[in-house]
């Protein structure tokens, strides 16, 4: 076996559906191509999101399919004394702050490249007096962060302008995904980040937590996200219908159509290089 480390980290919101299926397939198929190790996460801090026996599902889904992880299933709502001994260590630094604004405070903000709010840095300097801290936000800075994506190309994102001082941890006190997947990443040990482009513009919030942890750096490689007929991307809030689990075999057929491959093995060179594709009627 290889120093390979992939993962596949579906969220517990509902049965698995083709998108995810897309996800899966990908790291999956990278791994085993590199003789590697292929680990299964389960992000489930969000618990009001959370639908009861989802994960269950998903890992009965992933075994119909086909799908062979090695070790245990890492679950996140197991981690949270992690996730917050590292914030600790971050304010003591002087990465982290606490910080009071309310969604309604920042509503004047320009919008950042995933539909939220770019961070003016109201409380980076302090509270304003009588305030309290509602979430704990990460320091960034202005220099230039990119990488080389292995489907999408090279990547470059100024994330102070384009993002601002990111959360990770939110008011109602769930650990922010960009803090619990650097972490996680970082204690399992991963090599090599397959995952959806929808997560293309959190990579380099990722990497700018990263470098101040003195993590290593995963490649990364962000497969085309299956959308709708009106260009939504897959998931239980656009209504994404579960995986026909009767016949799998049809499935995966259609999952490796999607990424461009032939009917046996794996070419990394065939995946589109595209963020989004139509989902397959056949």
């Amino acid at each position: 076996m290889s120093d390979y480390v992939g993962r596949f980290a579906p969220s517990p919101t509902g049965p698995l559906h083709f998108g995810s299926l897309v996800a899966a397939l990908a790291s999956y198929m990278e791994a085993r191509a590199a003789n590697g190790k292929w680990l299964l996460r389960m992000e489930d801090l969000d618990a009001p999101r959370e639908q009861t026996g989802a994960a269950d599902q998903i890992l009965r889904a992933l075994d119909r399919l086909g799908f062979e992880w090695d070790g245990p299933v890492l679950r996140q709502s197991a981690r949270v004394a992690r996730y917050g001994a590292a914030i600790e260590d971050l304010a003591r630094r002087g990465f982290a702050y606490g910080c009071c604004c309310t969604r309604k405070e920042l509503e004047d903000s320009a919008l950042a490249i995933d539909g939220s709010r770019i961070y003016p840095g109201t409380c980076r300097h302090g509270l304003a007096a009588g305030k309290s801290a509602r979430a704990v936000r990460l320091r960034t800075h202005a220099v230039p962060i990119g990488f080389v994506d292995r489907i999408q190309g090279r990547i470059e994102q100024r994330v102070e302008k384009e993002i601002g001082d990111f959360v990770l941890l939110r008011a109602d006190g769930i650990y922010a995904y960009q803090l619990a997947v650097v972490l996680d990443d970082l204690d399992q040990g991963v090599t090599e980040v397959v995952r959806g482009a929808d997560l293309l513009d959190s990579t380099a919030r990722q990497i700018h937590l990263q470098r101040i942890l003195g993590a290593p750096t995963p490649g990364y490689a962000h497969v085309p996200v299956a959308v709708n007929a009106a260009g939504d991307k897959l998931s239980k809030q656009t209504g994404a219908q579960p995986l026909d689990l009767a016949d799998p075999k049809r499935e995966l057929a259609r999952a490796r159509r999607f990424l461009g491959q032939e009917e046996v093995g794996w070419d990394h060179a065939r995946v589109p290089r595209t963020r989004s594709l139509p989902t397959p009627t056949f």
